[in-house]
């Protein structure tokens, strides 16, 4: 008997409507946003690790530096310390879905400093990069249990996906645990035709 496949990961995107319009990064007092700087991979490996993605070392880093576009790996830190608390990635993506897609990444929080926006400032660095050399697909992965941080990206600006069959009713509960506006008819479809990109 064959396992059941696991159902396919929740995307969402940048909507084409906002191609000139970045998200701004606020962040609150004591703490900034800055690029990745050689040195910071042991704090990352650590964040990584209380946000819930143990065993990050130089190995499996190395294939995502690879795809990872150069001035867009942006870390929240404590201004004082400089202390990383939040990382989000932008990788070139490169699919059937996204032919030549920017891919907002590895986003993770060390959840000591939940709350302060400091992921979503992280994401808003990463969306803005990914504009500003060209990107015009910008796109995320999540999972449908991951409601802290699809609550960023919609505040954020980035709107569904839906790339699949069962993508609306799956974000129509999503919406509805979320306190969210479940508005299929403006989210965009695959393909895209950038009708529906609201």
């Amino acid at each position: 008997m064959t396992e059941p496949k696991p159902p396919a990961q929740l995307q969402m995107v940048w909507p084409l409507r906002r191609l000139d319009a970045p998200p701004a990064a606020h962040v609150p007092a004591g703490y900034g946003v800055r690029a990745y700087r050689p040195g910071d991979e042991a704090r990352f490996y650590g964040l990584m690790a209380l946000a819930g993605w143990p065993g990050w070392d130089d190995a499996k880093l190395k294939p995502y530096l690879a795809r990872t576009l150069p001035g867009a790996w942006f870390f929240a830190v404590q201004e004082e310390s400089d202390l990383i608390v939040a990382s989000a990635m932008g990788i070139h993506d490169h699919s059937e879905q996204h032919p030549f897609g920017g891919e907002l990444g590895w986003v993770a929080g060390d959840p000591a400093y939940a709350g302060k926006g400091l992921g979503r400032a992280a994401c808003g660095a990463v969306t803005a990069r990914l504009l500003s050399i060209g990107y015009r697909d910008i796109h995320l992965y999540t999972d449908d249990w991951r409601l802290p941080a699809i609550k960023t990206y919609l505040k954020l600006g980035y709107v569904p996906f839906l790339c699949g069959p069962d993508m609306p009713a799956r974000w129509q509960a999503l919406c509805g645990q979320l306190g969210w506006p479940f508005t299929p008819e403006c989210w965009p479809t695959w393909p895209r035709d950038g009708e529906r990109d609201g």
